[in-house]
């Protein structure tokens, strides 16, 4: 059962302009005292949206210099680097009284035509034959090609699929653009973790330490939430402490939407 509320997730989008350049947004309660790195992706993306008025967000480049206080609330603040008629780029710090938790450099874009390819999308079925699975911080329908369990220390390939979709949305691209970036977040950790045998997601705390340093988002081309997205996603190497996730996101006919990349801490503990 998810441990956050689909609202609550949604709610967290609801920017409030404290002023010029200044925004600020609810936390998702959860049971956790830190704040959730894909919260504050998502709400950087709905940030660098409101501020650029005519374009949207194409790629996000976030640091995560310290963990967020759940119980403390989160100022946003907007640098323009640049911003043309067809393209601009945002310095976004999210801040809690002096310490800052989030900076991310989003790129946005006004929508033009232009050549187009893609990378076929895996073949792993489609959504029905998948197992489905909770995966604790979605709050909407998630299903395992293959029926892969994060939490077992068993060893598998430093790779996963899985398809994903959510309830009824609006039309308003950048909530479809912030709850992918919110799921993204999530399983790139455990995915590098599954070929090294006896540790898991489960042993967070126990044997290993985790935490995202680094997460960046690129949105291709149109997408919704709220039909089936398939993730696809691998980690070609672990190294010195460090992890590396990289993922691709199609929509359930094939087409590529977005891609994202991950490095984060894995520190064995003991």
């Amino acid at each position: 059962m998810a441990i956050v509320d689909f609202d609550d997730v949604l709610g967290c989008l609801e920017l409030q302009r404290l002023g010029e350049g200044r925004y600020t947004a609810p936390n998702i309660p959860m049971p956790y005292r830190r704040v959730f790195g894909g919260q504050l992706l998502a709400q950087a993306i709905a940030v660098a949206a409101a501020a650029a008025e005519g374009k949207s967000p194409k790629s996000i480049h976030v640091s995560f210099p310290r963990e967020g206080d759940l119980a403390k609330p989160v100022e946003y603040r907007v640098q323009r680097l640049q911003e043309g008629r067809s393209f601009a780029s945002l310095w976004i710090e999210a801040r809690q009284g002096e310490t800052s938790i989030l900076g991310a450099l989003v790129s946005l874009h006004a929508e033009e035509p232009g050549l187009s390819h893609q990378l076929d999308a895996p073949e792993v079925g489609t959504p029905e034959d998948a197992a489905p699975v909770d995966l604790s911080m979605i709050p909407w329908e998630t299903r395992m090609v293959g029926g892969v369990d994060l939490a077992s220390d068993a060893v598998g390939p430093p790779s996963l699929e899985l398809w994903m979709r959510a309830p009824a949305l609006p039309d308003d691209p950048v909530i479809h653009q912030a709850l992918f970036a919110y799921a993204s977040d999530l399983t790139l950790i455990g995915t590098a973790l599954r070929p090294h045998e006896g540790v898991s997601e489960a042993h967070v705390h126990e044997k290993i330490a985790t935490a995202v340093t680094t997460h960046t988002v690129w949105f291709h081309r149109p997408l919704r939430m709220d039909d089936w997205i398939l993730v696809a996603q691998e980690s070609p190497t672990a190294a010195g402490a460090r992890g590396f996730g990289l993922g691709h996101a199609y929509s359930r006919d094939g087409v590529l939407v977005a891609s994202f990349g991950q490095e984060s801490l894995i520190r064995p503990l003991g």
